[in-house]
């Protein structure tokens, strides 16, 4: 699935977020695809199960519009919901025929014979990669799927799967206060595989403005501000820039609902910051020197 800067992220959008009507629903979307940002992020899950729906919904005001996008959605949670009765806890499902009736559920959800790109949500201590590479070929062969990945996985657990059956995308918590991906092989294995890395949450949640007077997000803060001063840019873009700077090719998953910030979102790849400004950066966030 060819990379694109940004990617639109559906969570809050719904019932855990913005409660979008169907028409606030259609004109986000039709916003967010002027701006040149075409494809966006989806679970099951999400709105405990009604986000996709809702989405569908104002797809189905403007069906032209679908040809236009690339829509990600992702299953293998289980949640404990009024839509989904039968699930006593929490849990994942990441079996064979789990994974076809969720797919089939999308579909239906969206109103569209095809998904872009499907995702295993988290990794499952009972994944059987045979039968995740099963269900991945029914769906690819017949065309209701086109790439196919995961989200959340380890080195170890990608390249079980990967061996089966190819994965293109692997969809990573990664942000300046989460830079474990840097050093535990998963964006090292993205760039050997030719995977692209899809970070989610990679302005940190907001957490760094929530804990200003954090020793470590004062640091970040500062270290932004300076850098962002010389680029023009402001906090979020120079946070942004310096995960576009990756050799891997991370594309952020942008979860705001404002269209002014994925409008400035786009800015920040324009930002080819030095590899000194990176490290200093990495330095705000580790609070030491790199060894």
């Amino acid at each position: 699935m060819k990379s694109t800067t940004v990617i639109a992220g559906c969570m809050n959008w719904g019932q855990w977020g913005a409660k979008f009507s169907t028409q606030a629903y259609l004109t986000h979307i039709k916003k967010t695809l002027e701006l040149g940002i075409d494809t966006f992020d989806h679970a099951d899950i999400y709105g405990h199960y009604t986000t996709e729906e809702e989405f569908g919904r104002a797809l189905q005001l403007d069906p032209s519009l679908r040809s236009k996008m690339r829509l990600i959605t992702k299953c293998g949670i289980c949640m404990v919901t009024p839509h989904r009765p039968l699930h006593q806890i929490k849990s994942y499902n990441t079996s064979k025929t789990h994974i076809l009736a969720s797919a089939e559920q999308s579909l239906s959800n969206f109103h569209t014979d095809y998904i872009d790109l499907l995702l295993i949500h988290r990794p499952d201590p009972l994944m059987n990669p045979h039968e995740i590479a099963e269900a991945f070929t029914i769906l690819k062969q017949s065309g209701k799927v086109k790439h196919f990945g995961v989200s959340n996985f380890t080195v170890s657990q990608f390249s079980m799967l990967h061996n089966l059956f190819p994965l293109e995308v692997n969809q990573i918590e990664l942000s300046i206060l989460h830079t474990k991906p840097f050093y535990d092989g998963v964006t090292d294995q993205c760039i050997d595989k030719r995977i692209i890395p899809q970070a989610w949450s990679p302005l940190g949640a907001g957490k760094i403005h929530l804990d200003a007077e954090d020793e470590r997000s004062r640091r970040i803060i500062s270290m932004s501000n300076i850098v962002g001063e010389k680029y023009g840019a402001s906090f979020d873009q120079i946070l942004l820039a310096w995960l576009m700077k990756h050799p891997s090719g991370i594309v952020p998953v942008l979860g705001t609902t404002k269209i002014e910030r994925l409008k400035s979102s786009l800015e920040a790849a324009t930002i080819d910051m030095t590899n000194e400004e990176w490290h200093m950066l990495l330095r705000a966030s580790n609070g030491v020197d790199v060894p």
